[in-house]
C-alpha cells in the first residue's frame, strides 16, 4: 500500500501509525499486580495482557488501591509496615505513611482525605491523613481484622475480624463499633451491591459468602459453594467483585482454583471457571468483558472472558501475587 510513496513519507507514516498504536494501548489501560515475594508490582497492558515492566515497592506489597482519580496508587506493605503512595505517571513513590505492625487491607474515605487500614497485630482500624501522611487515630475491633470497606456516604466502615468471625460496623462520627454481625468462619473481603442494600462477605474457612442487609445489620442469606471433586476444606473464598448493574458477582475460591459466577438475584452459582492455583484477588475491567484473577501459588494471572465464562490467557507475574488493580 505504501509502495507509491517516497521513502521519507513512508517512514513518517509508519511512525505515525506506531504512535497511534501506542496511544491506543495506553488508552486501554494497565493491570497492576502486587508481588509479595518480589517487593514489586508487575505492570501489564490490559488489552494485550503482555508484561511491560515492574515498579519497585516497599517490602511485601499486598493490597493496593487507586487514589486521586486514578493518578496515584496506595500500596500496603506488610513487612515494611508502610503505605506507599506511587505516582503512576512517573512510577515513583511520592511519600510513605508509617503503619502498625500488621497492616492488611485499606480503603479511602469518599472525600479522598482519609486512609483506613486494618492492623492484624494490634486488632484495630488505623486512621491516616493522606495529605500529611500522619496517623490521626485508631479504633479497636476484633482479633485479626482484615477486610475494610467504607460506606458510600462515608458515615460507616465495615471491618472483618478473622478470629471472632464478625463484621464490625464502625460509626465514623463516634469512632466506635456500633454493630457486630456474625459471619462465617474467617471472614475476609467485601463487595457492596450498587444500590448499597447488600454487603457480601467472603468466608475463607467456611466455603461461603455471608450476605448482610445494610439497613438492618442482619444476615439476609448465606451462599455456600461446592466444586465437583474438591473438598469443602479446600474451597476458600476470598476475592469479590460485582458488576455495575448488580446482577452478577464474582468470587475467587482460593485453593479450589476456581472463580464462581453468581446470579445476585437468585444467589445461585451459574458458572465455575478453572483458573490458577489459589485464586485470590480479582478485578473486573470497565467493559465488564474481562475478569483478571491473580493466583497466589502458581505465580500467574488468569484473564477470564465473562461472556463465555472461559479463561482466555494465563500470564506469569511476580512471586506470590496478591492484588490486581486496573487503571483504565
Amino acid at each position: 500500500m505504501l509502495r507509491n510513496f517516497s521513502t521519507p513519507y513512508r517512514r513518517a507514516l509508519l511512525a505515525s501509525l506506531l504512535a497511534l498504536a501506542g496511544a491506543t494501548a495506553t488508552a486501554q489501560g494497565l493491570a497492576l499486580v502486587s508481588s509479595e515475594k518480589d517487593s514489586a508490582i508487575t505492570v501489564l497492558d490490559a488489552r494485550t495482557h503482555a508484561v511491560t515492566g515492574t515498579i519497585a515497592t516497599c517490602k511485601r506489597p499486598r493490597h493496593m488501591q487507586l487514589l486521586a482519580g486514578g493518578k496515584e496508587l496506595v500500596v500496603i506493605c506488610g513487612d515494611s509496615r508502610q503505605a506507599q503512595i506511587i505516582d503512576l505517571a512517573t512510577r515513583k513513590p511520592l511519600r510513605h505513611i508509617a503503619l502498625g505492625d500488621g497492616p492488611e487491607i485499606a480503603d479511602v474515605s469518599p472525600d479522598g482525605k482519609t486512609l483506613y487500614v486494618s492492623d492484624e497485630e494490634d486488632a484495630e482500624l488505623g486512621l491516616f491523613d493522606l495529605a500529611t501522611a500522619k496517623r490521626t487515630g485508631s479504633i479497636k475491633v476484633g482479633g485479626e481484622p482484615e477486610g475494610v470497606k467504607v460506606a458510600p456516604d462515608g458515615k460507616s466502615i465495615w471491618v472483618t475480624s478473622e478470629v471472632t468471625n464478625t463484621v464490625h460496623v464502625v460509626d465514623v462520627a463516634t469512632g466506635k463499633v456500633a454493630h457486630n454481625i456474625k459471619a462465617g468462619k474467617r471472614p475476609r473481603r467485601f463487595a457492596l451491591t450498587p444500590d448499597g442494600s447488600q454487603l457480601w462477605v467472603s468466608n475463607e474457612l467456611d466455603a461461603s459468602v455471608t450476605i448482610i442487609d445494610t439497613a438492618t445489620h442482619k444476615v439476609a442469606a448465606t451462599l455456600a459453594f461446592e466444586v465437583p471433586g474438591v473438598r469443602k476444606a479446600d474451597i476458600t473464598p476470598v476475592g469479590l467483585a460485582m458488576t455495575r448493574d448488580g446482577k452478577r458477582a464474582y468470587v475467587s475460591l482460593g485453593r479450589a482454583n476456581h472463580v464462581a459466577f453468581v446470579d445476585v438475584a437468585t444467589r445461585k452459582v451459574t458458572n465455575l471457571v478453572l483458573v490458577g492455583k489459589r485464586a485470590w484477588g480479582l478485578a473486573l475491567d470497565k467493559s465488564e468483558q474481562q475478569l483478571f484473577v491473580v493466583n497466589g501459588l502458581s505465580d500467574d494471572l488468569t484473564v477470564v472472558d465473562t461472556a463465555s465464562a472461559k479463561p482466555v490467557r494465563t500470564v506469569k507475574v511476580g512471586r506470590v501475587p496478591h492484588t490486581v488493580v486496573l487503571v483504565e
